[in-house]
C-alpha cells in the first residue's frame, strides 16, 4: 500500500488525528510519510491546517497543501465564494502520484465525508481513489448515529467499486455510553469490513512524544500497529 486515502463519516469525527496516528505508526516503522490535504478550509494564510497538524503529532512527515479557502465551508462552496479555483481530481492524483515516486507512504486526508464536492460541476474524494487505484479508511464517531452514517459511506464505496480498507474510531470516549460500547462490535459488520483502531478521546492534545510513543498501539496490524479490535471490543463490554 503506497497511497491511502482517508475520509470521515463526516466532520470532527477525528480524521486529523487517526490521519497522524497512521502516519506515526509509518514514521516508527522506518517508512517516509507524506500527507497530503487537497482543499484546506476555514483558515487564512499562515494558520496551521490539517497536513501541518499531521506532521506536528506525527514527526518527519512531509505535508502538502494544494489549495486553501478562508470560509469554513465544503471545499467547492468556498472556492466559489473565495473567487479562487476549486481542486480537481486529477489534480489530488497527480499530486498524491508524484509524492508516492519519492515516499513509502501517502496519505490523502479528505475534507469532511466522501462525497463533498471540490469542485460545483463535482468531482469528490471518491473520484481521487478511483483515479489512484487506493484503498479507502473510513474515520468514524463512536456513538448513536455512526452506524448509518458508516453504512452509507461504506455503500457508497462499494457501489462506486472502491476499496474499503476498514473503519477506524477517530474518538474513544473517556467513559463511553451504551451505544458506543455496543457500535464496537455492530460498525464492522455494518462497514462490512474490519474495525482497524480506536483513538483516545484527546489524542490530538497530547505531546508530539506521547502522541508517537502510543500511536501504534491504537491501530491494528492492517495499519502497522499492534491493537487488537477482539479483545478491545470485549473489554469494552464488561460491566
Amino acid at each position: 500500500m503506497t497511497v491511502l486515502v482517508i475520509t470521515g463519516t463526516g466532520t470532527e469525527v477525528g480524521k486529523t488525528v487517526a490521519t497522524a496516528a497512521v502516519a506515526a505508526a509509518a514514521v516508527a516503522a522506518g517508512r517516509s510519510v507524506a500527507v497530503l490535504k487537497p482543499a484546506q478550509t476555514g483558515l487564512l494564510p499562515g494558520e496551521r491546517g490539517d497536513a501541518d497538524e499531521v506532521a506536528r503529532l506525527a514527526g518527519a512527515v512531509t505535508a502538502v497543501e494544494l489549495a486553501r479557502y478562508p470560509e469554513p465551508l465544503a471545499p467547492a462552496t468556498a472556492a466559489r465564494r473565495a473567487g479562487l479555483a476549486p481542486v480537481r481530481p486529477e489534480q489530488m492524483a497527480e499530486a498524491a502520484g508524484k509524492l508516492a515516486t519519492e515516499h513509502d507512504l501517502v496519505l490523502v486526508e479528505g475534507a469532511g465525508g466522501l462525497l463533498v464536492r471540490f469542485a460545483d460541476e463535482g468531482g469528490t474524494l471518491a473520484d481521487a481513489a478511483r483515479l489512484l487505484g487506493a484503498p479507502v479508511l473510513v474515520v468514524a464517531s463512536a456513538g448513536l448515529g455512526t452506524l448509518n452514517t458508516t453504512e452509507l459511506t461504506a455503500r457508497e464505496l462499494r457501489s462506486q467499486r472502491l476499496d474499503l480498507l476498514g473503519v477506524v474510531v477517530g474518538s474513544w470516549p473517556n467513559d463511553p455510553d451504551l451505544a458506543s460500547r455496543c457500535n464496537l462490535a455492530d460498525l464492522p459488520r455494518v462497514a462490512g469490513a474490519p474495525l482497524l483502531g480506536a483513538l483516545p478521546e484527546g489524542s490530538g492534545r497530547l505531546t508530539p512524544a506521547a502522541f508517537r510513543a502510543t500511536a501504534a498501539s491504537r491501530l491494528a496490524p492492517r495499519l502497522g500497529g499492534t491493537w487488537d479490535a477482539r479483545s478491545f471490543t470485549a473489554a469494552a463490554q464488561r460491566p
